[in-house]
């Protein structure tokens, strides 16, 4: 009996220490998985025309409380290039008055995204107006009854959860665990009337936040 226990435990002690020797996927799943969501993310940027829409979704998967995405106004000074930069994009008169606004898209208590928006208050409501100078509700949500469209400009990976080569490589690398970056998703776009109007300049800076734990 004695025998058979010291065998056996020689074996658990061989196989732990086997396990021990080889390297752990999960680093390397966990990058996988950032990059999964990443993809996923932006695909879903790209093919809806309301980003407060798609964050709103995430944020619904991620709390049973489903809170609303609501935008944290951010002062931010005066940018003169950046300003004449959106009205040329926006097809603007040099008279016409131009608003940066910035906000901090937040899930309950976590920052998803910050958003610097140029719009031009003259081709909106006054009402709309009004509730992007007054109250915390995203840009996307206040202009919704223009039934607007979302043209994308660029999109940026921040962050590269793989290295290159990586898809050379067997599954079960000495990858170390990811460290995301504070920010790992850039889009830009304009808004614009289904008439083709264009009223908004939106540079989204998504943090790693849009990541699952």
């Amino acid at each position: 009996m004695r025998f058979a226990t010291a065998l056996a435990a020689g074996a658990l002690t061989t196989i732990s220490a086997g396990a021990a020797a080889r390297p752990t996927p999960s680093a390397y799943v966990q990058r996988l998985s950032h990059l999964a969501q990443l993809q996923t993310l932006n695909a879903d940027l790209l093919s809806h025309d309301s980003a407060t829409g798609v964050l709103q979704a995430l944020c619904d998967r991620r709390d049973d409380g489903a809170p609303r995405i609501r935008a944290r106004r951010v002062t931010v000074a005066d940018d003169a290039a950046a300003t004449s930069k959106a009205r040329a994009e926006l097809g603007a008169a040099p008279d016409a008055a131009i608003v940066h606004r910035r906000v901090e898209l937040m899930c309950g208590a976590a920052v998803l995204s910050r958003a610097d928006n140029w719009y031009l208050p003259g081709r909106l409501t006054p009402d709309m107006n009004a509730a992007l100078t007054t109250t915390e509700t995203p840009f996307g949500v206040v202009v919704r009854p223009l039934g607007f469209q979302r043209r994308t400009l660029s999109a940026r990976l921040l962050y590269q959860p793989l290295p290159v080569g990586w898809d050379a490589r067997p599954a079960a690398t000495n990858l170390t665990p990811a460290r995301p970056p504070d920010d790992v998703l850039q889009h830009r776009a304009v808004l614009q009337t289904p008439d083709g109007v264009r009223f908004s300049l939106v540079v989204e800076t998504y943090t790693n936040r849009v990541l699952a734990p």
